[in-house]
């Protein structure tokens, strides 16, 4: 269903505190995603506006910023509604704003075989040509703070979906029951972490789902599936089931490894994707994905290559 055709009264949108959740349809199931708007006493932030706020478009949120988790085409497909206000994104992701080429490097879909993947980010994601109205995508870094006025948003570098993925801890009081952290695309679903584009590594992933597990709040907003977790304990809990599926793949690709197999063998096989779902897309997010498994996996000696074969060593 395309956005203009969803009535803007059944969304579910909800508050806490400061914040206001826009959720997406079903739950923000992709394409679709769950966006938020974050408003203190001097300013007010819009994060991720998504194809939800395109259904929204005859009464959007008043703000000030455009913030932006990482510059995925759900994430940014709302972008365009927001042309007079400052875009912002980490200083390693802005490119994706900055032009279409640019989002497709990050991606590493270039070429004809992704024309279509292109066009459909033009079409379907309603890709922001041209920009906003300064003509500037503004970045920040870890740790930076937008003040809002009794309302901050700390900035918390989180890479390995993309190398400028970001979450924000948004903090209106000293508790934790007044503490929210916006995850991105750290979405806690049972697909599990998404670490197969060009800009895409899993040990960073690693690196940050481990520092989340030390931050002190309450509530939890994924941008797909999950949506609003209200509480540390269920978001520690449906985190590491989160982690466990790179565990998962690697296990399986171990497995798979007893007899020697090709690259080509491994990605038909499907360790990150359903087996029976094809396409050149997830033929290349499979190559990519299971490739870093297979670092990591030679250089700890327990899978060698021979005659173009990976093969699992056996120790006797």
């Amino acid at each position: 269903m395309r956005p203009e055709e969803i009535d803007p009264d059944k969304l579910e949108q909800r508050a806490v505190g400061p914040v206001t959740i826009f959720f997406g349809l079903d739950q923000g199931k992709y394409p679709y995603g769950n966006s938020l708007s974050v408003t203190g006493r001097n300013e007010s932030i819009i994060i991720d506006p998504s194809l939800g706020m395109v259904s929204r478009r005859g009464n959007l949120p008043v703000v000030d910023r455009v913030v932006h988790s990482h510059t995925h085409e759900d994430h940014i497909a709302g972008t365009h509604l927001f042309r007079n206000m400052t875009w912002h994104a980490h200083r390693e992701d802005a490119l994706g704003l900055e032009s279409l080429d640019g989002l497709m490097k990050i991606f590493g879909a270039e070429g004809d075989t992704f024309q279509d993947f292109r066009s459909n980010i033009e079409t379907q994601f309603y890709y922001p040509h041209g920009g906003p109205a300064d003509g500037v995508v503004h970045t920040f870094e870890d740790q930076d703070v937008f003040d809002l006025g009794d309302v901050t948003i700390t900035v918390l570098h989180t890479p390995g979906h993309t190398r400028g993925h970001c979450c924000f801890l948004i903090e209106w009081g000293d508790s934790s029951a007044e503490k929210l952290v916006y995850l991105g695309d750290i979405e806690l679903t049972g697909f599990g972490p998404y670490y197969g584009d060009a800009w895409s590594d899993l040990e960073d992933f690693e690196r940050s789902i481990e520092s989340l597990r030390y931050v002190d709040a309450d509530w939890w907003l994924t941008f797909h599936h999950k949506g609003l977790i209200e509480s540390r304990a269920r978001f520690l809990e449906m985190l590491e089931t989160f982690s466990a599926m790179i565990d998962d793949r690697e296990d399986r690709l171990l497995k798979f490894l007893a007899s020697p197999r090709s690259m080509q063998d491994i990605v038909e096989h499907r360790f990150v994707y359903r087996p029976g779902q094809t396409g050149d897309l997830i033929n290349s997010i499979e190559r990519r994905s299971m490739g870093m498994h297979l670092e990591r996996l030679q250089l700890q000696g327990v899978v060698i290559m021979n005659q173009n074969k990976y093969v699992r060593v056996v120790n006797e």
